[in-house]
């Protein structure tokens, strides 16, 4: 039997946010820094929006409380905020004084409190202080300072927030006591929320008193921060490693297949009047083999067999297709590459979104290669002052290196010689990514660092030194092509120099349009590969 049970609508009633698009939405700022920890932090700071919800950040939350502090700023005065206790306090002193002034020729200590009394301070909170010792004359004074006590006995507490604060207050609206006082108690409550907020302590945060400060919209916002984590952890993308939360490789793949289809669509969207190609021809088709389409893959349609699963599921005209109908024919790619990325790792890379892009490209060059030319062989190696090589699974929390800010393209040719003579291939090649000239070697065993003879100059023996390696690369019969992220014409020269030892090629380039220069370089020298053959 089917119950339907109908509850309040409260606000609570959300569509959540699943956990890809939540992946999608941490690769950006992985893009960016080596510590997921950081980039998570960033992700819950700035929220996101999705096309038919989003996830209310942070900082938007630290906004509203900083938004309702402010509007307490303009609407609210504290000027007459002790007004009646002044009045109150001095109609009990004069009643004080009266009996004083009575007892003066006969009671020696009369002259001595009245005194006291002309020496109180104006603030009402410290007269107030310093008369709960005083031994009062008169009863009705004694009886009526103790009511007063009572009624105000936050009173020099609120003083001395209001002499702190008290300036910031302009608006319209005159506050007496009690309502300053209420004031001061919910700013303070605002904000200690607004320091929990900015310092991320989310656990620390009690629903109930958000709810109360900024509305049910702030706890549904707070539960779904809270559950970020925890979605990523489910879905596989994360994993915990004792303390340390890392990317699984799930996670990895993921981050190479967005990678790859952000430049497809790209390269999509500049079909008509984009960069012009000489290659032609594509893989033989595999008739004798077919699979399941998957995004990436040419559309070699197995046009029976699509059409058998479509009409699997229902006949009739017109036939209804469902992406998940859709069957290619396997591809010949049997004719092997094997290439190393060599990404510039040095400081400079971390200006404009440099550094940002080429990781996004070797993610996605990774993924293409991976899944497209399982035969081929893709090494990555980052070179900074020194140069080393970099697993696939360690790509998404690479950075630039500060500590080491020079640029040795000579060791990185190294090793990527070293990588390529283990994975013999018939086509060898070297891929470039880099915005700066050389500035470092080794020379006889030592490494020297050297800083350009000039602002935008050359390192005149880092130069030499990385050229002769160029040449014992050349006489390998490795192809080095080269991305350059900077124009300078210090850089263009040597670069120059390079491709006329090595017969590769150059390109000059935004960051923005790397990855779509890359890959097309990429399957262009796959298609004409397998063209010849």
């Amino acid at each position: 039997m089917l119950v339907t049970r109908y509850t309040i609508w409260d606000g609570r009633q959300r569509r959540r946010v699943d956990a890809d698009r939540l992946f999608q939405e941490l690769r950006r700022y992985l893009e960016h820094t080596d510590n997921l920890v950081e980039a998570l932090e960033w992700l819950l700071r700035h929220g996101a929006e999705f096309e038919d919800t989003r996830l209310v950040g942070l900082d938007e939350l630290l906004e509203n409380v900083r938004r309702k502090i402010q509007e307490q700023f303009e609407r609210s005065n504290l000027a007459h905020a002790f007004d009646r206790l002044r009045e109150r306090l001095e109609e009990i002193l004069e009643l004080e004084r009266d009996t004083l002034r009575s007892r003066e020729g006969s009671d020696p200590e009369a002259r001595a409190k009245l005194e006291f009394l002309d020496r109180l301070p104006p603030s009402p909170g410290k007269a107030m202080r310093a008369l709960k010792e005083y031994a009062f004359a008169d009863c009705d004074a004694e009886r009526e300072f103790a009511h007063l006590l009572e009624e105000f006995e936050d009173a020099e507490e609120l003083e001395q927030w209001i002499q702190q604060f008290g300036a910031l207050f302009r608006g319209p609206e005159a506050l007496d006591y009690d309502e300053a006082l209420e004031l001061m108690q919910l700013l303070r409550r605002l904000k200690a929320l607004e320091d929990a907020l900015a310092q991320g302590a989310l656990e620390q945060i009690d629903s109930d008193e958000l709810e109360e400060l900024l509305g049910v919209d702030a706890v549904v916002a707070l539960e779904q921060l809270r559950a970020v984590q925890a979605m990523l952890e489910r879905a596989g993308y994360l994993v915990r490693s004792g303390d340390r939360l890392k990317l699984s490789p799930k996670g990895v793949r993921r981050l190479g297949q967005l990678a790859l289809r952000d430049i497809y669509q790209g390269l999509l969207r500049d079909r008509r009047g984009g960069h012009g190609s000489d290659h032609r021809g594509q893989a033989q088709l595999r008739i004798d083999t077919s699979k399941p389409y998957q995004f990436g893959d040419p559309l070699e349609l197995d046009l029976v067999q699509t059409l058998k699963n479509a009409l699997s599921r229902g006949t009739g005209t017109p036939i209804a297709l469902a992406p998940e109908d859709f069957v290619v024919y396997g591809m010949d790619h049997s004719v092997t590459t094997a290439t190393v990325l060599l990404l510039d790792m040095s400081w400079s890379m971390s200006w404009e979104g440099r550094f940002a892009a080429a990781k996004r490209v070797a993610l996605a060059l990774e993924t293409l290669v991976r899944t497209q030319f399982p035969r081929d062989y893709l090494g990555i190696v980052g070179f900074y002052t020194r140069a080393r090589e970099l697993k696939t699974r360690d790509l998404p929390e690479v950075t630039w290196n500060m500590g080491d800010p020079f640029t040795n393209l000579q060791e990185g040719l190294q090793l990527a010689t070293q990588l390529l003579e283990r994975h013999p291939a018939r086509n060898r090649h070297i891929i470039v990514i880099t915005d700066g000239q050389p500035t470092a070697y080794f020379s006889r065993g030592r490494l020297y660092c050297e800083w350009p003879l000039s602002f935008g100059g050359i390192s005149v023996r880092a130069a030499q030194e990385t050229l002769r390696e160029v040449e014992r690369v050349t006489r390998k019969g490795i192809v080095i092509n080269t991305f350059m992220l900077d124009d300078s014409p210090a850089l263009r020269a040597f670069v120059e120099k390079m491709t006329r030892v090595n017969k590769g090629r150059a390109f000059y380039t935004h960051p923005e349009h790397l990855g779509r220069y890359l890959l097309v370089d990429y399957l262009g020298r796959k298609r004409k590969v397998i063209t010849r053959r």
